[in-house]
């Protein structure tokens, strides 16, 4: 069993939204993502998708996108992202999951996924920024990611390997720069967590990627723009 993430699939099978308005690179690009996914993933390896998978506004009309992916090889595991609009609570997107005979997804909202020998946990987190709202909305989401810690602590041996999984990055270039902290990775130093993987970046903003380890964290960018739409290994 290998571990793979891509994020920011940016589906849209039940309507049509082309994504090469961001950029030729995004021309057909559900058609690169199984291409390469087929090339890359067997029966038995793990997938992490670190949110904007589907750009339906509902979980209804997601539903071809989840087949879509539901005929690709591997076991998938969700963190929303900012574009999920369709995303609901545990038990209705479970129940989505069961009515439509998709058995190859799990989410992460405030718990976490262990899969053989390996554990994930996670949150969307947020934008960094100075304004009042966002504090409370980071605040919010590193509570929801100490949650899907704990849940692992409770339930799992640590002695896995641990993934943390986010939407947004959980730091910044320009906090780098400056030495600013991230609570996101306090907590996850806290708890021992060396790996952690995101999204969300695209296009220039790639520029703005911090990788490699961060206070011994292991952080890695897995838009999939940036990946070129081939999954990336991580384990």
């Amino acid at each position: 069993m290998s571990v793979y993430a891509i994020g920011d699939l940016h589906l849209s099978f039940n309507e049509e939204k082309p994504m090469d308005i961001f950029g030729q690179k995004w021309k057909k690009h559900e058609i690169q993502i199984e291409y390469n996914w087929l090339r890359t993933i067997k029966n038995d390896d793990l997938v992490i998708l670190p949110g904007d998978f589907s750009w339906a506004i509902n979980i209804q009309d997601a539903l071809k996108d989840f087949q879509f992916l539901n005929r690709l090889p591997g076991k998938k595991v969700f963190i929303k992202g900012n574009h999920d609009y369709w995303w609901t609570t545990l038990k209705s997107m479970y129940e989505f999951l069961d009515e439509n005979e998709i058995d190859s997804v799990d989410f992460i909202m405030n718990n976490a996924i262990e899969y053989e020998n390996v554990i994930v946990v996670g949150t969307r987190g947020w934008s960094f920024n100075d304004t009042e709202n966002s504090e409370k909305m980071l605040n919010r989401e590193v509570i929801r990611l100490k949650n899907s810690i704990n849940y692992a602590k409770e339930n799992f041996d640590l002695n896995k390997k641990i993934i943390c999984a986010m939407h947004y990055p959980p730091i910044t270039k320009t906090m780098v720069e400056e030495n600013i902290q991230s609570d996101y990775l306090e907590l996850l130093k806290k708890y021992d967590i060396k790996n952690c993987l995101y999204g969300h970046l695209h296009g220039m903003s790639h520029s703005e990627a911090v990788e490699g380890a961060i206070d011994g964290v292991n952080l890695k960018l897995v838009s999939s723009d940036y990946l070129n739409f081939i999954p990336y290994k991580i384990a």
